[in-house]
């Protein structure tokens, strides 16, 4: 196998997006009972639920929406991303910084060309998953 066509497919998790999600949900609601207890006017306080609110639902909403828009991932040995859309398209992308791979879990975030970004948190095993592996070798050849 050449080097242009070692790559790795990834398929998201729906119950690692599930936890994304939910943790997303519970971080706002912590944040909202921080700014409640606040030494602040009420209304300041209010003020500041409601930016907070706003702020937490528009980051949910580009979750969710990358997480309907992308249905798989494929990143080469050259470090350069796909992603398998809902229109059964494969669009170029690319990593960006803050994308963490360990042995088991991994945390990717991706820009495609049209500007839209999408976050995945996978996970996988080397010794049960050929892909896990070559993601393995493969993000070690670009963080070198």
């Amino acid at each position: 196998m050449s080097s242009n066509a070692y790559s790795a497919n990834l398929t998201p998790d729906p119950w690692l997006r599930i936890v994304v999600l939910t943790s997303g949900r519970l971080l706002i609601a912590a944040g909202l009972v921080l700014i409640l207890m606040f030494d602040l006017n009420a209304v300041f306080r209010a003020a500041g639920c409601l930016v907070w609110v706003a702020a937490g639902h528009f980051e949910l909403a580009n979750l969710q929406r990358g997480f309907d828009a992308c249905t798989s991932i494929r990143i080469d040995s050259s470090g350069a991303a796909e992603i398998f859309n809902s229109d059964q398209e494969w669009m170029p992308a690319t990593l960006q910084t803050g994308s963490v791979l360990l042995r088991n879990l991994g945390w990717l975030r991706l820009q495609s060309t049209d500007g839209q970004y999408f976050f995945e948190l996978v996970r996988g095993n080397a010794r049960q998953s050929n892909d896990w592996r070559r993601l393995q070798v493969i993000w070690r050849h670009i963080g070198a």
